[in-house]
């Protein structure tokens, strides 16, 4: 056989094959006229999707005479719904330089992101961290992420101030820290930049 028919022979079989495995394939028509399908693979939060969220949902405040004023301020505290803007005050004592302390606002922002705390954390000064939320309702969260944070010690949201448990309030402590420099430790009030701003 020559070239030319094995050639020949080798495109009719292909040209075959093609022709079968086309013919197997039968077409799905599918009419204009679909007034009469149904259509249930929606769910429901498809339908709500792209819509206002409406608070249907009324949770009553609780009687303020029956409770304390930790009570009533964390009851403040889950209806806010506003912007909500604070401040994280640093650990004591520790030297820190204007890159140490925007490392630490961007790890916050980057930490809480993960945890669906929509926050942005800046460095306010070299002891300070301020905080900007635009869901005033996730304060709460805010808080509790802010004191499970190891370089934070008090946090100050609106008039409000929270420490760890246990932790005494934060100017015994600067104070305690400039008895010790007054008494012969290398640090001069001259030296103290801590609330040199950023």
């Amino acid at each position: 056989m020559s070239k030319n028919t094995t050639f020949l022979v080798t495109l009719s079989l292909l040209l075959l094959i093609a022709q079968q495995s086309l013919a197997g394939k039968t077409k799905i028509h599918i009419p204009d006229e679909l007034d009469d399908v149904v259509d249930d693979e929606e769910d429901e939060a498809w339908k709500e999707w792209g819509k206002k969220k409406s608070s249907s949902e009324f949770d009553p405040p609780p009687d303020f005479t029956k409770l304390n004023p930790e009570q009533i301020q964390a009851e403040m505290m889950k209806r806010q719904f506003g912007p909500v803007f604070g401040f994280a005050k640093l650990q004591p004592g520790v030297k820190r330089t204007k890159e140490m302390v925007s490392e630490i606002a961007m790890k916050w922002t980057k930490i809480a992101r993960t945890g669906a705390i929509e926050a942005k954390f800046m460095g306010f000064d070299l002891n300070t961290v301020m905080v900007t939320m635009e869901r005033g309702q996730d304060a709460i969260e805010l808080k509790e992420f802010l004191l499970d944070q190891a370089d934070a010690y008090e946090i100050k949201i609106g008039e409000q101030v929270f420490r760890r448990e246990g932790d005494p309030p934060l100017e015994e402590v600067t104070e305690k820290l400039r008895g010790r420099s007054d008494n012969g430790d290398k640090a001069s009030p001259k030296d103290d930049h801590s609330h040199q701003e950023l």
